[in-house]
């Protein structure tokens, strides 16, 4: 999988917010005093509105349409899917599935399980080529096959995101995916969700 970062919200937004909500805008310092600022009422403080002001948007390519079920039920966030007819077409002018699957499916750890979504994308290529309609077809895709997309999410939102999908019992390809995303957020970003990161796993103090 990919992730890359588009866009994200500068800091100075939701030290900004903060400092309306105490009026006391003359009192702001140097970056550094900001952060702090942030990290006080934000973490420590728990007043995670504050948190929302800062929004990520993500590039994310090639994760499963399993993984993107789980990456769904995080309802406070937007995410935009390519939509399957193009990745169908994609498939329906593949030459050698069985060398190339891997440029379709995630490919799992047990290669009967590989296998049978390998002999599921040729049966749905057959099937196209019989002429049946992609809206049909689609109903055939394994659970494996992957799919990109644009996710905009909130510092508050994600935060909560890292600490259920970053933990040793979320599925593991959205555990990567959340190290994926922690590593793509902008260095100066980290402090804010850096606890929660390294509460869950060591792999992930990064």
């Amino acid at each position: 999988m990919i992730v890359e970062l588009l866009h994200s919200t500068p800091l100075n937004v939701c030290s900004r917010a903060i400092r309306t909500c105490y009026d006391s805008h003359h009192l702001a310092g140097d970056f550094v005093k900001e952060c702090d600022l942030i990290e006080r009422v934000g973490n420590k403080n728990k007043h995670g509105s504050v948190l929302e002001h800062l929004v990520y948007n993500f590039s994310i390519d090639g994760i499963s349409r399993a993984c993107l079920q789980e990456l769904a039920r995080h309802r406070i966030a937007s995410l935009s899917v390519k939509s399957t007819r193009y990745t169908l077409k994609e498939l329906l002018n593949e030459s050698n599935l069985s060398k190339n699957f891997n440029k379709y499916l995630v490919e799992s750890k047990i290669a009967q399980v590989n296998h049978a979504n390998v002999a599921q994308l040729v049966e749905i290529k057959r099937l196209l080529k019989a002429g049946a309609k992609m809206d049909d077809a689609k109903y055939l895709l394994p659970e494996s096959y992957k799919t990109s997309l644009i996710w905009t999410i909130n510092a508050r939102s994600l935060q909560n995101f890292l600490a259920l999908r970053s933990s040793l019992s979320a599925l593991p390809e959205i555990q990567e995916l959340a190290l994926n995303i922690y590593r793509a957020i902008p260095s100066e970003h980290k402090f804010i969700f850096k606890t929660i990161m390294e509460g869950n796993n060591e792999r992930y103090n990064c």
